[in-house]
């Protein structure tokens, strides 16, 4: 049975059609992720299956007795608190407590509403809602505070928490990680997975797409492709349908020119004529292949650094706060060019105060820090938006931080980040929350850094934007200090994890997926009394087991990405052999070079391949449990 339905829909804004008679069938219980470029339409399609907007033409159906979960643009302020705005999104549970409260309703009828209380487990809704919010990031203290007292992104989680508490049969959700820190990322990615409705994701995080659905409906010119499987296998069907395409396009391409070639020979000559009339007619039967023409790809490119002697930026037992008031104390941490660092820890924990403290905006309250000499630090926050200029453009911006730059050397810089002819001069108060990204990562790099302070630069940035944004963290040269909710983007631009909790920096033994098990741990219900013992050296077990296999994931990882380096670079080079000019007498010694290159790396490729399936076989061998 499906929970959704759209037979030919359509819709469109300013005469610009977003859906065109697009069809799309949900079964009960199917996770879907819903997919398309900025300003396809994916938030619009949320807003028309949810009553927000009505469709142009065509038919939105819902399932029989479904009941559609979907996120508020915002929760309620005033004195109400986060756990009363999740309890009261069960709203059959609202109304019948009310009811049984109510000294008017008959006692027949009171009996009735206590029955069905105790069908629905009325009272162990509190326990549930309390585990929601918990899981996205709400202690006992806050979940008792009055939601006036929340920001606008906290508030936002408490929306979230109210859609997932009303187990809803039909989930939509709409950018849900844009306002979570990794840790609850991570914990709402679980409980998606365990999620028994069925649920239509709008999401950039390719991880979050990849664990929590079985499809992925794509939005294209107006219409919705489904495609099995989550985005990693999307990507491949689409990759290799491209590749199809591209060889027909090829083949009917050589059909066309050699018809056309003899049709234009024979035309005139009475004896080929009617030849040349039947090539012809099968030129114009041959099928019209569309070129697969995507859109200009993104592509992030950071200006690389000269070297400076280790270490960079040292710190030796060095407390950070604002105003005397102490948030992080003991820090003792030293950056080095090579270091690609994460940043573990919720919300409120420090993390932006360590960034700010690493990024020379904020000075320490007490211990000793060691800036090398000549450092530059490039430094990215979301907050910065608001300092923008909205009538103003990005060359304007650069312009002004770039005081002693030409031109030329402005425009350039923006170009690195997307940012093209046209986008340079559009006003910012016109660009997208993507855009504006763009232009605070170009400010950030102005000046090629040392060190690169990245604090959530993922939040307005499409899926091709984020994997642009890793292949030039790859790439870049200097050190990289990274917060980021977005699990992808940490597993692939970090090699150091830092947690930071409960006012210190320590390092994190373990890989991102330990993390997110140790978070699983916490979260986990309490097991049954007389259970402590038990529990105590189940911890322990656990704990000692991470601290074992720290060592060989680090080695692996290590290995790992020595021979994707190697890879990388063989691959550069091969593609730098099929320029033909390479092949003409003024680049023989160019062409020379990468031949003997290309010798050498065969063999570092097999060294770095041996290596890293050893490490593999090592870290396999210490995870397998003891027989």
């Amino acid at each position: 049975m499906s929970a959704l339905r759209l037979e030919e829909l359509s819709y469109s804004i300013a005469g610009r059609p977003l859906l065109d008679h697009a069809d799309l069938v949900l079964e009960d219980g199917r996770h879907v992720g819903l997919i398309g470029r900025n300003g396809a339409g994916k938030s619009t399609l949320l807003r028309l299956i949810s009553g927000q907007l009505r469709p142009d033409g065509g038919r939105i159906s819902l399932g029989p007795r479904v009941r559609l979960g979907y996120v508020a643009q915002e929760a309620p302020a005033g004195e109400i608190t986060p756990l009363e705005v999740v309890l009261a999104a069960d709203a059959e549970r609202a109304a019948l407590l009310a009811a049984a409260a109510d000294p008017a309703t008959p006692g027949e009828r009171l009996g009735e509403i206590h029955e069905r209380l105790l069908i629905i487990e009325a009272d162990a809704a509190p326990a549930r809602a309390a585990a929601i919010l918990a899981g996205l990031g709400f202690d006992e203290a806050a979940q008792a505070r009055p939601m006036s007292s929340f920001s606008g992104g906290w508030r936002m989680r408490v929306a979230l928490a109210a859609a997932l508490f009303s187990a809803p049969d039909l989930l939509l959700l709409d950018e849900p990680t844009n306002h979570l820190d990794l840790e609850a990322t991570l914990w709402l990615e679980g409980f998606l997975r365990k999620f028994a409705g069925a649920m239509l994701l709008v999401s950039h995080d390719r991880q979050l797409l990849d664990k929590t659905v079985d499809a992925i409906a794509a939005l294209e010119n107006g219409k919705l492709t489904l495609t099995p499987g989550g985005f990693s296998e999307f990507i491949r069907i689409k990759t290799e349908r491209a590749l199809q395409q591209a060889r027909a396009a090829e083949r009917i391409a050589a059909q066309r020119a050699h018809m056309q070639a003899f049709v234009d020979r024979f035309r005139a000559k009475a004896t080929k004529a009617r030849q040349a009339q039947s090539r012809l007619k099968a030129l114009e039967k041959l099928p019209q292949i569309e070129s697969v023409v995507e859109a200009r790809p993104a592509a992030f490119s950071f200006p690389s650094p000269e070297e400076l002697p280790p270490p960079l930026l040292q710190l030796e037992s060095v407390a950070a706060g604002y105003e005397g008031r102490v948030v992080l104390s003991g820090v003792s941490l030293r950056i080095d060019m090579e270091d690609r660092i994460a940043l573990l820890g919720q919300n409120g924990n420090g993390k932006s105060t360590l960034a700010k403290l690493l990024a020379g905006r904020l000075a320490p309250l007490r211990g000793r820090e060691f800036r090398a000499k000549g450092l530059r630090v490039g430094y990215f926050a979301q907050h910065q938006e608001d300092d923008l200029v909205l009538t103003e453009t990005p060359f304007d911006h650069l312009a002004r931080a770039l005081s002693q730059a030409s031109p030329a050397a402005i425009r350039a810089q923006a170009a690195r980040f997307g940012l093209d002819a046209d986008r340079v001069n559009t006003p910012v108060g016109e660009m997208s929350g993507g855009e504006k990204a763009r232009l605070l990562l170009a400010l950030a790099t102005r000046d090629a850094p040392h060190l690169l302070i990245l604090d959530e630069p993922t939040n307005h940035l499409d899926i091709d934007a984020r994997d642009a944004l890793i292949r030039a963290l790859t790439d870049y040269t200097g050190a990289v200090v990274l917060i980021s909710h977005d699990p992808y983007l940490v597993e692939l631009a970090a090699d150091r994890l830092l947690l930071v909790a409960e006012g210190k920096v320590t390092p994190y033994p373990g890989d991102l997926a330990a993390y997110a098990a140790s978070l699983g741990e916490r979260a986990a219900p309490p097991p049954v009394r007389n259970g402590a013992e038990k529990r105590e050296g189940g911890r322990a077990a656990r704990a000692e087991a991470r601290a074992r296999l720290a060592p060989l994931q680090k080695a692996a990882k290590a290995a790992e990405a020595a021979l994707d380096r190697l890879l990388a670079e063989k691959a550069a080079l091969e593609a730098r052999l099929t320029d033909a000019s390479l092949y003409t007498p003024p680049r023989a010694a160019e062409l020379a070079k990468i031949t003997l290159r290309l010798g050498a790396l065969k063999h570092e490729v097999e060294t770095a391949e041996s290596a890293w399936l050893e490490a593999a076989a090592a870290l396999e061998a210490a995870e397998r449990p003891a027989a």
